[in-house]
């Protein structure tokens, strides 16, 4: 039961933001219009300053395990093109193409990695999710913008893809961040834990706008899209990932990095940059709202299979 009660806290203050969003906007005090404006200013302020705070707290001097760091990039690399090879062919509209990839590929890792990690080990091993969380999380970023642009109905121009890379907020969030961690640069405290109680605001707000522009009614149209996409996202890609894992020598603590990575629901951030970038935003939230449900029980069942057969 402990594996059930780590997944179920690690995901119910997700879906009570959510909740909450919805429940607000049927109570009439705000409409949609209001919440996507809220959703771009989300987008455009707050994910840059959680962008920036997750890499700026680093600690300095962590080792990280090389081989884990090449094995998570390797395997995102080679499951995003393989998206991006079959996707197009089981779906026809391109905004839907996009969102899908994305879907798959991309997990709530900068805010379950962490978290997770010290419910199932403790404090001890904090530093190694957030360490990989820094490297991770920008180039699920990066990624997405490519993704994106690629599948907005025209061919995307070099020059262009590498401006809307370098302007997109949360990768100039991310590379801010790193600019004061190489640096050693360190805000003064009041600052900090300004920057650090906006950093822990992004994530009830994009929810709880995400709440405030559900619609339930269009799950139904995309009920085989949805299906097929979480399967694929939750249960076929951590079984592969971290079969190869544990066969090539992961264990402990590394192996669960790689189950967060792969194995927590959809990034909230993907509705909000679908949202602002020509993806369809109603399915991308959609994928978040299902996949948060859904992973209270996926994450319980790996985290119980894998203690069972001890390999974390």
């Amino acid at each position: 039961m402990d594996s059930f009660w780590v997944a179920l806290n690690a995901v119910m203050p997700f879906l009570l933001y959510i909740a909450f969003g919805y429940g607000v906007q049927h109570t009439k005090l705000v409409d949609e219009e209001f919440l996507n404006r809220l959703n771009t200013m989300v987008f455009k302020c707050f994910f840059p300053i959680l962008m920036f705070y997750n890499v700026y707290k680093t600690k300095a001097g962590f080792q990280l395990d090389t081989k884990l760091v090449l094995y998570a990039m390797l395997s995102l690399l080679i499951v995003v093109l393989l998206l991006i090879l079959i996707v197009p062919r089981l779906v026809k509209e391109n905004p839907v193409r996009g969102v899908v990839i994305q879907a798959i590929y991309r997990s709530n890792f900068v805010l379950f990695g962490v978290a997770l990690t010290v419910s199932v080990y403790g404090e001890d091993q904090a530093s190694l999710a957030a360490i990989l969380v820094s490297i991770v999380v920008p180039a699920y970023n990066i990624i997405a913008v490519i993704v994106l642009e690629m599948f907005r109905g025209r061919k995307p121009k070099p020059k262009q893809l590498i401006k809307n890379i370098v302007t997109n907020p949360l990768i100039l969030g991310a590379l801010c961040g790193l600019a004061f961690y190489l640096l050693g640069i360190h805000l003064p405290d009041s600052l900090e834990k300004t920057v650090a109680q906006f950093s822990n605001l992004t994530t009830p707000m994009a929810l709880f706008t995400l709440g405030g522009t559900l619609h339930f009614s269009d799950m139904a149209r995309n009920a085989k899209v949805l299906t097929l996409g979480l399967l694929t996202k939750l249960i076929l890609i951590p079984a592969v990932i971290l079969g190869i894992a544990a066969a090539i020598g992961f264990r402990g603590p590394e192996l669960f990095q790689l189950l967060v990575m792969y194995g927590a629901p959809v990034a909230t951030a993907s509705y909000a940059m679908a949202q602002n970038m020509g993806g369809d935003g109603k399915l991308a939230g959609q994928f978040v709202v299902i996949s948060t449900v859904a992973s209270v029980v996926t994450i319980f069942f790996w985290i119980f299979l894998l203690r069972n057969i001890q390999l974390i």
